[in-house]
């Protein structure tokens, strides 16, 4: 590191407080994207959020509890806004101290160079590189274009953050107002959740439709998890990877020499992400592993560049389809349990590469207060959010088969699903079908 990165870094570093100090009341902050959120200035700010009116404060994906937050019980000093849920944002959301932004994940970047407002970004990163850059790590998605658009770039380092290898993966130390150097702290994990019995068998008949050279994009949960483990004892290789998020089952199919990225196109040979969530053995691996590619989310998710890698296979999860083929994949209702993310890009994109799958996924049922209902519905219920359009929606799996919607009519879609759902509830799905003019007596 050059002697004048070395001025420029002791110039600019402060602590915690002193960094929190510099936020004012009615200012746009924003804290950035999952493991790039801050918690030293977090911590610090909770501390005098009292004496502040009317900050708006921006996140995506908080992993760990978010201490300015829950410094403020009433609302009554901040307000939380988030692209996209995590569990702790939609617990913050139930006790009406989160709002949810719609988007599309990957025009974030647009949206920040666009239409965002920010007066300071506060974000966590590894420390700096000999180069003058503070790296993203594994939270890589917007963060550029967030620095780019702030009044105010203040940077959280922790040698914990593993130094990925990509583009738009850092900002430049001039680009940075203040440093608050974090020593080396402890990354939050996401753990590895066990399949069930209907994972497994979700999970057996997408793997049985995943073609050798095939690129994978898939999300955290139970059953991406039981389709990647099914694949290492597959006889299917040289899979590659396209996806927004890094998760421990690619890790493992990587390791289990499946993942050679052979048959791409875009980024040939490497595992193209632009976020990470897991273990601390998951960062581990990522942490200057040229095996891996991190890049902005408008370069993963855009579907004009997954659809560049032939055989693409995305695999997205809904709560609710109905019988026409619009899915719910983020809503309860009224309440909001998460976001579109990345799915309706990576539905579409993959759909349009050559000799690409898109799958939806779904248990036909589930239970809430002891009672079981059906996914798979005549209408979506009252108030839940269209995910993924019907006219986008390729592959429908659950526990009782695989369909395709492309190309069907309402009443084969129809149908298709209703032998999809669960037996229980088959009859009256089909007696609502027709009294809904989806299912003509004659024909279906």
């Amino acid at each position: 590191m050059t002697n004048s990165f070395l001025s420029e870094l002791k110039r600019k570093t402060v602590s915690a407080e002193q960094a929190a100090a510099v936020v004012k009341s009615g200012d746009w902050l924003d804290y950035g994207f999952g493991l790039g959120q801050p918690d030293l200035f977090d911590q610090a700010l909770a501390g005098r959020i009292n004496t502040l009116e009317g900050v708006k404060l921006r996140g995506c994906l908080a992993l760990r509890p978010r201490a300015t937050v829950e410094a403020d019980p009433q609302a009554r000093h901040l307000q939380y806004f988030s692209w996209y849920f995590s569990g702790l944002e939609r617990k913050m959301h139930d006790r009406g101290l989160c709002h949810h932004i719609p988007m599309n994940f990957g025009e974030a970047p647009d949206y920040y160079r666009r239409f965002v407002e920010v007066d300071v970004a506060v974000l966590k990163t590894a420390p700096l590189d000999a180069h003058g850059f503070f790296n993203f790590g594994g939270a890589v998605t917007y963060q550029k274009a967030l620095t780019e658009k702030a009044r105010l770039v203040i940077v959280e380092t922790d040698e914990s953050m593993p130094y990925v290898y990509g583009v738009e993966n850092g900002v430049r130390i001039n680009d940075v107002d203040l440093v608050i150097e974090g020593g080396k702290g402890s990354l939050p994990e996401l753990p590895y959740p066990a399949a069930g019995q209907i994972e497994q068998k979700i999970a057996g008949i997408i793997a049985q439709e995943i073609e050798h050279g095939a690129c994978l994009q898939v999300g955290i949960g139970a059953m991406p998890n039981a389709v990647c483990e099914l694949l290492v004892n597959s006889p299917v290789e040289d899979l590659g990877v396209h996806t927004e998020m890094f998760v421990d089952s690619l890790m493992k199919l990587y390791q289990a020499g499946k993942i050679t990225g052979a048959h791409k196109t875009l980024d040939r040979f490497q595992m193209t992400y632009c976020f990470a969530a897991g273990s601390s053995q998951l960062y581990e691996f990522l942490d200057r592993n040229p095996a891996c590619f991190a890049g902005p989310v408008d370069y993963t998710n855009l579907p004009h560049r997954i659809m560049q890698n032939e055989r693409a296979v995305s695999i997205c999860n809904a709560a609710q389809i109905d019988l026409t083929g619009q899915a719910c994949a983020e809503s309860a209702g009224l309440r909001q349990i998460s976001g579109t993310g990345g799915q309706l890009q990576f539905m579409r994109g993959a759909y349009a590469s050559r000799g690409g799958k898109a799958f939806l996924c779904m248990s036909s049922t589930y239970e809430r207060n002891g009672r079981r209902d059906s996914r798979i519905v005549p209408r979506l219920a009252d108030s839940n959010v269209v995910t993924t359009p019907r006219t986008d929606v390729m592959y429908v799996v659950t526990e009782y088969g695989l369909t395709n919607l492309k190309g069907k009519s309402v009443p084969e879609r129809a149908r298709a699903l209703i032998n999809l759902a669960h037996p229980e509830f088959r009859d009256d799905l089909e007696r609502t079908a027709r009294d809904y003019g989806f299912l003509s007596r004659k024909l279906f």
